[in-house]
């Protein structure tokens, strides 16, 4: 025991917290069923099979082992479905919230360092942004925009942008008056080397945890969208059209409702842990607030 706990002190500081391993676990596990999808689910997502539609999952004494977790209202097999569902969902939640960090943290260095009327006119621009609703901000891009992964993608860039942009502009503030930033003036950085030198490294935390949790968010968003026949196209599997096509028939076949909720659910929370554990352990406060209470 002595020496295990000699072996986990050795770790990196980020893989020491549960939360931070259990979550990467759930990603990984996820992000694995998405990329290989094709060779592990046992049938075609789109094949269909009228009459055995609504079958039960294979432990129930109806079920049928060829279908592990049943058959929707097509036929179509529900485990299939969820396997091809989280390559939407992991394809959204990587693009979409890559795109959102890049356009608001740019935005966020611009106004926190140079300060003045372009921090005036960005903050006034969140503050604008902000002030719809994100789930209806989204749904009026997509009416615009049309269905497909690509626009999803595009409607929660141009909706989510303003979190890192407000969180990260706050901590750019805090960064841009210490020492060493005046220091790297003196020293003929210009401004460009000056951010991406001195001021990135030290928020570079910060935006690890807010991706990870914008993840989570993009997942969400994703599944709301497709309930509502507003994301991908018909013959996509995703998880939010799976939830909103068992509706009609959870007395008859509650486990179509519910297999598809649990995929949305597990991996949100994943994304929540890996993104709140990062956060406990990159965050210098936080570190500093459990050495003292130690």
């Amino acid at each position: 025991m002595r020496g295990l706990g000699a072996r986990l002190r050795r770790l990196p500081a980020p893989l020491r917290s549960g939360r931070v391993v259990v979550g990467g676990l759930i990603v990984l596990f996820v992000a694995v069923v998405a990329i290989f999808a094709p060779w592990i689910a046992p049938h075609d997502p789109a094949d269909q099979d009228l009459f055995g539609n609504l079958l039960p999952p294979a432990w129930d004494a109806m079920g049928d082992p060829l279908y592990p977790l049943g058959t929707d209202s097509l036929g179509r097999d529900i485990l299939s479905h969820l396997i091809y569902g989280a390559r939407v969902a992991m394809v959204v939640a990587v693009l979409a919230s890559l795109g959102a960090m890049v356009l608001g943290v740019t935005l966020a260095h611009v106004a926190g360092y140079f300060g003045g009327w372009i921090d005036w006119l960005i903050t006034r621009l969140v503050d604008l942004w902000m002030s719809f609703p994100p789930v209806i901000l989204s749904l009026i891009l997509m009416v615009g925009l049309g269905v497909g992964v690509d626009n999803v993608i595009l409607a929660i860039i141009l909706v989510d942008w303003t979190r890192f942009c407000r969180v990260v502009r706050a901590e750019v503030l805090v960064v841009r008056r210490r020492d060493y930033i005046p220091a790297a003036r003196l020293l003929g950085f210009s401004h460009p080397r000056t951010l991406f030198r001195e001021v990135l490294p030290s928020v570079l935390p910060l935006i690890i945890t807010l991706m990870s949790l914008e993840m989570g968010i993009a997942v969400i968003v994703e599944a709301i969208l497709s309930f509502v026949g507003l994301s991908v196209e018909s013959d996509v599997p995703a998880w939010g059209m799976m939830i909103a096509d068992s509706r009609q028939y959870m007395y008859q076949a509650v486990w179509s409702l519910i297999f598809p909720i649990l995929a949305v659910l597990i991996t949100v929370l994943g994304f929540n842990l890996l993104g709140d554990g990062l956060r406990r352990t990159l965050d210098p406060k936080l570190r500093q607030a459990r050495h003292t209470e130690a």
